[in-house]
């Protein structure tokens, strides 16, 4: 499906990354391997070769644009060309907002949204360059799509990566390139600090299956949600750019697009008094709902 096309994923180590990385390989595709952690990303490397397809460890931290184009040009130092960019790479600091230091912040904020910003520019230029189009799948997160507690800096990050989809993907359109986000859920270590999803993760880890309820709800293992990157990465997938997937699990969903839910007019502008009367009154049905998950609840009653 994807032979003689070249992908780089970040954070391809271990996890979500690791799963599209082995799946983007099996599928034909070249892979440029990246992970902060050389071990893991040598080992996910290895385990595409060693499949019978190709691949190389590109070590390092994203963030930095020398980093994000340097990237890129060891797509096509070894494989000759790029078509597909995967960002997943990004770091966690789940800490509540009077807990949320500066260092904290621009930890997550640098590896997942200025990591993804970079690497999606340097493969964006490098498609213009080559010609024939390409892909930019960027790895949003439920937190970013709505309430998740104790996730300040990841929510605005994963927030602003699907807004991003959306204006690279209008941009990007007259170089036949697709920008489509991926919102994924699965049982991996980064959800097993969670007290609900703990126990589930450490049996599906010791070979368990995943039971039927829970795939049902979207969760699955990572090896689920690469179908999904496997496709967005193909030709097949032309016609799909702009969009906000919802993968994991049984399910895949679409995310909407931001949108007015109601509006009201007042001739001659709003008064203080009559803004009041607008949100006690025709508004007061109307309000977003704010529900946190069942999740969010345990961790707010563990806070």
């Amino acid at each position: 499906m994807l032979d003689g096309r070249v992908a780089i994923v970040t954070g391809a180590g271990r996890g979500l990354g690791r799963a599209y990385a082995r799946a983007l390989g099996a599928a034909g595709a070249a892979v440029v391997v990246n992970d902060l952690d050389a071990e893991v990303a040598e080992e996910t490397a290895d385990a595409i070769t060693g499949a019978g397809g190709a691949a190389v460890a590109h070590v390092g931290a994203v963030g930095g644009s020398e980093f994000a184009d340097a990237l890129v040009r060891r797509a096509v130092d070894e494989f000759g060309r790029l078509d597909v960019m995967v960002t997943n790479a990004g770091a966690l600091r789940d800490r509540t907002l009077r807990n949320t230091t500066d260092d904290d912040f621009d930890l997550v904020v640098t590896s997942h949204l200025r990591g993804t910003f970079t690497c999606g520019r340097a493969a964006a230029a490098r498609f213009r360059e080559q010609g024939g189009g390409g892909r930019l799948i960027l790895v949003g997160s439920p937190a970013g799509q709505r309430a998740s507690f104790g996730q300040t800096a990841y929510s605005a990050s994963k927030g602003a990566i699907v807004a991003m989809t959306r204006t690279w993907a209008v941009e990007l359109a007259k170089i036949d390139v697709t920008v489509n986000a991926i919102v994924p859920t699965a049982l991996t270590r980064m959800v097993a600090t969670m007290p609900t999803l703990g126990d589930l993760v450490a049996k599906v880890d010791a070979g368990e299956p995943v039971p039927e309820a829970a795939r049902r709800q979207g969760l699955g293992s990572p090896d689920d949600v690469a179908p999904v990157i496997v496709y967005l990465a193909s030709k097949a997938s032309v016609h799909v750019t702009g969009q906000a997937i919802a993968a994991g699990g049984d399910r895949i969903g679409l995310w909407t697009h931001p949108g007015e839910v109601e509006q009201q007019f007042r001739p001659g502008g709003w008064t203080t008094e009559s803004v009041g009367e607008l949100f006690a009154g025709a508004y007061v049905d109307r309000l977003q709902e704010f529900r946190p998950t069942p999740l969010d609840l345990e961790a707010i009653e563990n806070a």
